[in-house]
């Protein structure tokens, strides 16, 4: 099909079959270039990554400079935002492997979420910027970015989960009540994502379940005609769930070549026990289901949710919950447990980014078109008091957000100029094309500022 004739089909609404579903994403970019207009079109990507047990502010700090020693404290004694070049400048060791982005990397510092305030985990409200422990009130920000980013999956989810079983359920959410599953079970999350190419019974299943809903799809808009009213109007709702799994069904057998090219081979890490190797699993799987264009957002999560007991004995900490009690397991002190685990994290987040970076896209990289945002579930500690939430991001989102090489300092809590998470949650929606100015909560102990809009020093 020539550029042209891509152009006009776009423009006139053309239709071209069963495959327009499958072939508008192409066809959209090949009209955006004819149109001189690709960098609108170019597939952005977000992926969020949650640890547990809180994200020491001293480790975003890098060597040589001098963080003030109110940082946390309650009331204002800055409200300027002090920003310094991440250039020439030596990470922490626990951030040390994402050192080859450092020039497209922002480390946020001061960003309060005081609304989420708990003992040990803000659970849902650490993405969603209100009240922990009372389950899903409204919709978190992975979730909210995942409709202004469509995919075949909106939105992946994969984790591993502080305590027993295949599901965390306390970190993302669709709405209120609305719980989204952290698939914490490395073999369970490649069959839901890779199954179609699944060279075991896999495979089969998939198939099965293939055959079923193209045999099902004709009865149900049969059984939708015979309808009327209400009747039809609460059918509509079971129609349009039928409609969503038979369309992602069909849209994964259309791409089982591109499939079987990025599907990870992840080996005896399918169905590890050890805590390291089903991260790295996991943030395998959800590296190629980018990369085969699955999805467009991500969300890794490591224990948290109220899951602080989890172990990584391979590392000789086997309780997370003792090191945030002060305990060394036979080291110096806690910090240098904190210390190695944080540095393993960053090294899989450096992993995917550079994997996301050898991916040509349009004249750069996948990762040019990527935002990576890690942070952890309980804020700036295992206790947290939540006065600042450290926030890691790394890549632009196409230009839409300015993340190169910063260190920033925000005014402290209740300055004027103060901001919170729920600005940068607003921040990432503007910058994904989907703009609100609130999100979640607003905090009670800032009703004297204003806490709606964007944090607008980081949004291009």
């Amino acid at each position: 099909m020539s550029t042209e004739l891509t152009r006009r089909s776009m423009m006139k609404g053309i239709t071209l079959g069963a495959g327009t579903m499958l072939l508008s994403p192409i066809l959209g970019q090949l009209a955006a270039q004819a149109a001189g207009d690709e960098n609108n079109t170019l597939r952005k990507r977000v992926v969020f990554v949650v640890q547990s047990n809180g994200l020491n502010p001293n480790h975003l700090v890098p060597a040589g400079v001098k963080r003030r020693p109110d940082g946390r404290n309650e009331r204002p004694t800055n409200d300027q935002l002090e920003e310094i070049s991440l250039k020439d400048k030596d990470l922490h060791p626990a951030m040390e492997p994402l050192v080859p982005f450092k020039d497209r990397m922002a480390f946020v510092q001061g960003l309060s979420g005081r609304i989420a305030v708990s003992d040990h985990s803000a659970n849902h409200g650490a993405l969603g910027a209100y009240g922990a422990n009372r389950g899903p009130m409204m919709q978190t920000i992975d979730s909210a970015v995942s409709e202004a980013l469509p995919g075949t999956f909106a939105h992946v989810a994969l984790g591993l989960n502080g305590g027993d079983g295949q599901m965390n359920y306390r970190i993302s959410a669709a709405g209120t009540g609305k719980e989204i599953p952290i698939v914490c079970s490395p073999d369970l999350a490649f069959q839901s994502l890779f199954g179609s190419v699944a060279e075991d019974s896999g495979k089969a299943a998939f198939d099965r379940r293939t055959n079923l809903l193209d045999f099902m799809a004709d009865d149900v808009r049969r059984a939708r005609a015979e309808l009327v009213g209400d009747e039809r109007q609460k059918f509509d709702r079971y129609l349009e769930a039928f409609e969503i799994l038979h369309n992602r069904q069909r849209e994964l057998v259309a791409k089982t070549k591109q499939l079987k090219q990025h599907a990870p081979k992840l080996g005896e890490k399918a169905t590890t026990s050890t805590s390291s190797l089903i991260l790295e699993a996991q943030f395998e799987t959800a590296t190629a289901a980018l990369v085969a264009g699955l999805t467009n957002v991500v969300t890794l999560a490591s224990g948290g949710g109220g899951q602080q007991f989890g172990k990584f004995p391979e590392f000789n900490i086997p309780d997370l919950h003792g090191i945030g009690h002060g305990d060394a397991y036979g080291r110096a002190s806690s910090e240098d447990c904190f210390v190695e685990l944080r540095r393993f994290h960053t090294k899989l987040i450096a992993g995917l980014a550079s994997k996301l970076q050898s991916v040509p896209e349009a004249d750069g990289t996948m990762l040019d078109n990527t935002l990576i945002v890690y942070l952890s579930d309980s804020g700036e500690a295992h206790h947290p008091s939540l006065y600042e939430w450290p926030i890691v991001l790394i890549g632009n989102l196409g230009g839409k957000l300015k993340t190169e090489g910063r260190y920033l300092q925000f005014p402290n809590y209740g300055s004027k100029a103060h901001r919170t998470t729920a600005n940068l949650f607003c921040t990432l929606l503007h910058a994904a094309g989907k703009p609100r100015d609130k999100f979640g909560l607003a905090d009670p102990g800032l009703k004297d500022i204003d806490q709606t809009g964007v944090v607008s020093e980081l949004l291009a």
